[in-house]
């Protein structure tokens, strides 16, 4: 490079499953060569089940019309924005005004961003989970702003802890990033969760942003945190297709809240996109119409997934929560001297017990589960592994980790 990089870059590192794809592709290419099969990633939460069929049909019917394909209103469609209020109200019992209150996103993680730099000054202070979501983490870094790190933990039921919070240092704190149903430990959401969210937020003066992908997966109850009372004073609340519709690669979302915050996030955004492809915003209409049993039969699926990804934590003697919600199972590590047993000596003591088993059985046996310590802190002794992937597809990781152990 003939110049260097903006400072800001200095404060992160390359998204670690972009990384870690890299690492398998060439992997799998090594693999090839043997005669080996692919590697199954459990990695990341990308669901690989069919979009409603509406949807789909949608897409192809919308894209074929004259005029779909110039540039879009920054603020979407009225359609999509009355779809997404429709939603709310009839699944999370939250009346938006779609006109003011609703603006879509190109996925969720594009919204993390934008509402950094809506919000955050440098040096303003961020209230950030661990373990988290590493994108909460990067986006503060890359506006400058302070992370402070609140703790969850297994004790709490992965549960902010209040006592601890109000004993922090609160000063210059503006913003808290939460995340219920949670990744990566699969905590479920409550109504009294988020009454005291709402509590916090509004004694503090501290805009909370709870980050809701996960409400559908493995749940039947659907909160947010939008229908407690006084949440509209402190709250925003990002919400996506991604997960419950099998949407990831269509990157829609939106985040919904009071609409002098929704004015302020588009100043953001109308800076970076020229809005959302129009039949991707009327397919993902048809979409938001799903039934309660496209939910049933999604879950009903990932049940089945979780029961085989359960005995490969078994296995391990990985410990995990047999009812957790979301894409994921998160697994606390056996003792150091069952991790020995397991992974043989450790020849790097800086090694977590997550990545030791990690390396193992991508290694040995070319499977890939993710390593809790990229969640933070509190991650370190834990393990994740994805349930997006097909039975028969986890069944064979099951068996390649069995034979590699000599079970």
């Amino acid at each position: 490079m003939i110049i260097p990089p903006a400072h800001r870059t200095e404060s992160v590192k390359e998204y670690y499953f972009s990384v870690k794809n890299k690492e398998i592709a060439k992997l799998n290419a090594e693999r090839a060569s043997r005669g080996e099969s692919a590697v199954i990633n459990l990695g990341i939460g990308s669901p690989n089940g069919i979009p409603p069929r509406p949807a789909i049909d949608k897409l192809i019917e919308v894209a074929q019309m004259p005029g779909v394909h110039a540039y879009q209103s920054y603020t979407g469609t009225p359609e999509l924005r009355g779809a997404f209020a429709a939603w709310y109200k009839r699944y999370y019992g939250v009346t938006l005004d779609p006109a003011t209150e609703i603006q879509p996103l190109m996925g969720s993680k594009e919204g993390i961003l934008i509402a950094s730099l809506t919000f955050l000054n440098p040096g303003d202070k961020v209230l950030i989970p661990d373990p988290g979501y590493p994108t909460y983490t990067s986006s503060a870094e890359l506006v400058g702003a302070e992370i402070v790190r609140y703790d969850l933990v297994a004790g709490n039921g992965w549960l902010p802890d209040f006592d601890a919070l109000e004993a922090m240092d609160l000063s210059g704190v503006k913003m808290m990033w939460t995340n219920y149903p949670n990744m990566p430990t699969g905590a479920r959401a409550t109504r009294e969760l988020y009454r005291r969210l709402v509590e916090f937020g509004r004694k503090h003066k501290i805009l909370i942003i709870n980050d809701n992908p996960y409400s559908f997966i493995l749940t039947d109850e659907h909160l947010s945190i939008l229908a407690e009372e006084g949440a509209r004073e402190c709250c925003l609340e990002m919400n996506s297709l991604s997960k419950a519709h099998n949407m990831a690669g269509w990157r829609i979302g939106m985040i919904a809240g009071e609409a002098p915050y929704i004015r302020e996030l588009l100043k953001v955004k109308s800076q970076m996109d020229s809005g959302m492809f129009r039949p991707l915003q009327m397919a993902a209409v048809e979409a938001l119409a799903a039934g309660e049993d496209w939910f049933s039969e999604l879950n009903a699926e990932y049940r089945r997934r979780r029961s085989v990804v359960q005995k490969i934590f078994d296995l391990l003697g990985a410990s995990y929560n047999p009812d957790s919600t979301g894409l994921f199972v998160w697994g606390k590590c056996p003792s150091p001297e069952a991790m020995d047993a397991l992974c043989g000596p450790c020849e790097i003591p800086e090694k977590t017990p997550g990545e030791r088993i990690s390396d193992k059985f991508l290694y040995g046996c070319g499977v890939f589960i993710t390593p809790g310590f990229i969640f933070g802190r509190n991650g370190r002794g834990y393990i994740r592994a994805s349930l997006c992937a097909t039975v028969p597809t986890l069944e064979e990781a099951l068996s390649r980790i069995k034979n590699l152990l000599g079970k």
